[in-house]
């Protein structure tokens, strides 16, 4: 079984910093992509970053020049560091990963149970 711990959220004046793990564990060949999504109340769930295998990235327009995503192959962990942030980045945070358990099988998507940011005016 594979699971996906998000952490690191929690309360956060406007300005502020936060930086978010996502670790994933059990039997795990290898994990290629890793994103972060992100869901606002009354809102739909919304692309926040994306990292592939080969650390490349990929941000949100509202998000560049702000938020950093990262990630650490040999802990199977992806970060989300998040500087400058803004009242309308509140939302419960969720990391995805696409993990192979075995070099036969095709990636399979996984994502954890979210995080809930809140940063106040």
């Amino acid at each position: 079984q594979v699971q996906l711990v998000e952490s690191g959220g929690g309360l956060v004046q406007a300005g502020g910093s936060l930086r978010l793990s996502c670790a994933a564990s059990g039997t795990i060949f290898r994990i290629d992509t890793m994103a972060w999504y992100r869901q606002a109340p009354g809102k739909e769930r919304e692309l926040v970053a994306v990292i592939t295998s080969d650390r490349s990235t990929n941000y949100a327009d509202s998000v560049k020049g702000r938020f950093t995503i990262s990630r650490d192959n040999a802990k199977n962990t992806a970060y989300l560091q998040m500087n400058s942030l803004k009242p309308e980045d509140t939302g419960v945070y969720y990391c995805n990963a696409d993990i192979i358990r075995d070099v036969t099988l095709s990636p399979v998507r996984y994502r954890g149970q979210g995080t809930q940011v809140t940063v106040s005016s």
